[in-house]
Parts: C-alpha cells; structure tokens; sequence
C-alpha cells in the first residue's frame, strides 16, 4: 500500500541521515548496498491487510545486523503503545520491562499457537491441511496477521509457540532476536518454516509439524 511506502521512505531517510554507510533491506524495495559491516532489515508495516480494515494487529519491525549476525530488535506495536526491543546479550523488553517466553506450559495439550498463511491460493490451501492436523494436538490456534507481532508475544508470553512458511528477512528478524533474547528457540527449516517455542515445547511442536506435513510445502 501507499503507507508500507510512505512509512518505509522515512526509515529510509532517517538511516540516510544518521547512518549513510549501512546496508539497507527493506521489503518494499528501498534496498541499498553499504560500506560498514552494519546491515539495516526492515518492514515499514507488518500487517498491512489488518491495517487497511481497521484491525488493530500491525507493526513496525527494524532490526540491525552487525557482520550477518542479528544484533538489535524492535518492534512498535502503536494499536497498543507497546514497543519491544531486544539486544543481543542483554534481554528482551516489553515498554521497557524484561519479558521472558512462558515457563511451566510445555504440553502440546495446552499450548497457545500462532500461526499465519500466505495470500497465494494453493500454499493456503496447504496450510490449512496442516492446521487440520495440528489443531486437535494443541490448546488452539491463533492467526493475527503480523508475524513480527507473533514473534513478540512468543517472547513475551503471551502464545507458547508459533509456526509460519514462507516468511520473508524484514517479516522474521526483529521478533527472531526478541524470542532469543526471551529464552525462546527459533528455527527456520530448509524449506523456510519458523518454528519458536520455549525450549521444552519446541521439540514436541516440531515434531507435531512434521507429521502434519508442514516441512513439505508445495512448490
């Protein structure tokens, strides 16, 4: 939309400004190549179908890689006044306040996932043959339409767990680092499948997703 543009154009000019020699990767093309060691992933706004109709679950994500290696996170969440940020080696925070992925709800049985779906037509119909399978397994499933968002409330307790094919850099770094930084574990597969849990739900999850079909999406 015209806003992803507008938002992504003043990010631009901010790192323009106070960081010209960066690298630059930005999902609606405002990409550069840098000169430092510092490379900039951005989405200008997470959730773009949600923000269009008024659903207040969007979201900006910036995160700064230093030498390929994710080293700061943050996502603003305005619908909420929530901004979380996560720094490498030291802790992930929500407003401010350390958040930690959830402890002590480990069991498939009674975990809250995340999950989301892409917009073309037959890896949809796809996802939603693997959600039939995993839905039984689980507490219930969640589906807000920012992954950025998802990645947060993972690290900030407020899902156990979270899954989605076919996630781009600037949808996946920022909240990546917040899971990591909150005690979470993320994993992406070969054929590009998040997965973040708490260190003892991810196991049983992946394995779950497995057997749902979830590591072979169609082409």
């Amino acid at each position: 939309s015209e806003v992803d543009r507008a938002a992504e154009a003043h990010v631009r000019a901010v790192l323009d400004d106070r960081r010209p020699g960066d690298s630059l990767l930005a999902e609606e093309g405002a990409s550069r190549d840098g000169t430092t060691d510092v490379r900039w992933i951005v989405d200008p706004l997470d959730g773009t179908t949600n923000f269009l109709f008024g659903v207040p679950a969007w979201s900006v994500s910036i995160a700064a890689e230093w030498r390929g290696r994710l080293v700061v996170g943050v996502v603003i969440d305005p619908s909420r006044s929530e901004e979380w940020i996560a720094v490498r080696g030291r802790g992930a925070t929500r407003n401010g306040e350390p958040c930690a992925a959830a402890a002590g709800r480990s069991e498939l049985s009674t975990a809250l996932v995340g999950t989301g779906f892409s917009y073309e037509r037959r890896r949809r119909a796809w996802a939603g043959h693997v959600l039939a399978r995993v839905i039984p397994e689980v507490r219930d499933i969640r589906r807000f339409g920012s992954a950025a968002l998802d990645l947060c409330w993972v690290a900030g307790g407020r899902l156990d767990a979270y899954y989605e094919w076919g996630l781009g850099p600037w949808d996946l770094a920022a909240g990546q680092l917040m899971c990591e930084e909150a005690g979470a574990e993320v994993r992406v597969s070969p054929d590009g499948v998040v997965v973040a849990a708490g260190p003892d739900l991810h196991g049983p999850l992946h394995r779950l997703l497995e057997r749902a079909g979830a590591f072979v999406p169609p082409d």
